[in-house]
């Protein structure tokens, strides 16, 4: 049996924790039956993680049907004239924290993988991000023992989403700025923003501005709104 399928058929826990709990107080009484639910769920998917095991996308390119999302009202778009010049973050539980400029993100070294993004809503898209993987960033700046998770944040309302260590740490997870050749455009999460193939869409952190190494996790965008945390593919 495939991972991926293996994982579907364990959720059934959560929509049958749901059924067990709905009374007629509502879904705020099936709470603590789907949190457990989620536990569960998250102990089964890091079981199955393998930290080597790599993903590859083999039909074509999405290109433009690849579907462009955010929170905001509109296309959020990095304003220099109200916020200075663009920079990525890289701090917390860390030696050297470092501000980056696009330029010199760009100057680290890179990798260029063609995978698949999958979303939570059921469909699949063949991409090519080029960007640098969150361990080269851990590398450099000197990534401390005690760091468990990874929080993502960004510029689109606030958006951002906490991370286990070893997915974020994980070879094809990377922040990318380049899309099928191209530099990523404001619908797909310019300047620069995460995809990984092995966490679902709602993971991936567009509109990047902060990485943050951290002791203990602090939820996420969706995962605060009842989404799966963990969320792995």
């Amino acid at each position: 049996m495939r991972r991926r399928r293996f994982i579907e058929l364990s959720a059934l826990s959560v929509a049958s924790a749901l059924w067990l709990a709905c009374d007629s107080e509502g879904p705020r009484s099936a709470r603590p039956a789907l949190r457990a639910a989620e536990r569960w769920n998250e102990k089964v998917e890091r079981a199955l993680f393998r930290h080597r095991s790599m993903d590859y996308g083999t039909a074509a390119l999405a290109g433009a049907a690849y579907p462009k999302y955010f929170v905001s009202d509109r296309v959020p778009v990095w304003n220099e004239a109200e916020r200075g010049a663009w920079s990525l973050e890289v701090t917390g539980l860390v030696d050297n924290p470092v501000r980056l400029s696009l330029a010199a993100l760009q100057s680290l070294p890179s990798v260029t993988q063609r995978v698949n993004h999958y979303c939570v809503e059921g469909w699949t898209a063949v991409v090519e991000y080029t960007g640098v993987r969150v361990s080269e960033l851990a590398h450099r700046v000197g990534m401390k023992p005690e760091a468990q998770y990874v929080d993502f944040a960004s510029f689109d309302s606030d958006y951002h989403e906490s991370w286990d260590l070893a997915s974020a740490l994980h070879p094809q997870t990377l922040v990318a700025y380049g899309l099928d050749g191209h530099l990523l455009g404001p619908g797909h999460g310019a300047p620069a923003r995460l995809h990984s193939p092995i966490k679902l869409g709602y993971k991936c952190t567009k509109y990047l501005t902060r990485v943050e190494f951290m002791a203990e996790r602090n939820g996420g965008y969706w995962s605060d709104r009842g989404y799966e945390w963990y969320a792995g593919t």
